[in-house]
């Protein structure tokens, strides 16, 4: 019987030990396989990045020069040219007989037609004409 338990002690000292050697393996096997798969998807990246950098380095040129559009099309656009000039109102027909407040209406119409008084003005100025 103490022959037994010397030899019982060494069998349980050497299976744990085997146990722990092969998780250990299993470990650093499964680390390797983790750093080849890290390893070639770094070097995938590597390769589209440097197709990247030749496909850009072919195209580094300008692009084309298109034709020059017809000259209707080369004009600025309207808020870049000069105020649009209007014509002048036509000249008035008859005097027909008019009373003063009659004339500043006209007046105050034909300064808002050219762009003189805004809206608002006008209005102010029509209250003022029929308040007084």
């Amino acid at each position: 019987m103490f022959r037994r338990r010397p030899l019982l002690r060494a069998a349980a000292v050497g299976g744990t030990a085997y146990v722990a050697g092969k998780h250990m393996a299993n470990k650093q096997a499964e680390q390797a396989a983790y750093e080849a798969d890290q390893d070639a998807r770094i070097s995938d990246l590597e390769a589209q990045q440097s197709a990247q950098q030749g496909y850009q380095q072919d195209y580094q040129q300008p692009p084309p020069q298109y034709q020059q559009p017809p000259p209707q099309y080369q004009q600025p656009p309207p808020q870049y040219q000069q105020p649009y000039q209007q014509q002048p109102p036509p000249p008035p027909t008859a005097p027909a007989a008019s009373s003063p407040m009659i004339d500043q209406l006209n007046q105050l119409a034909d300064l808002h037609q050219q762009g003189v008084l805004t809206d608002e003005e006008f209005a102010a100025a029509k209250a003022k004409l029929f308040g007084s």
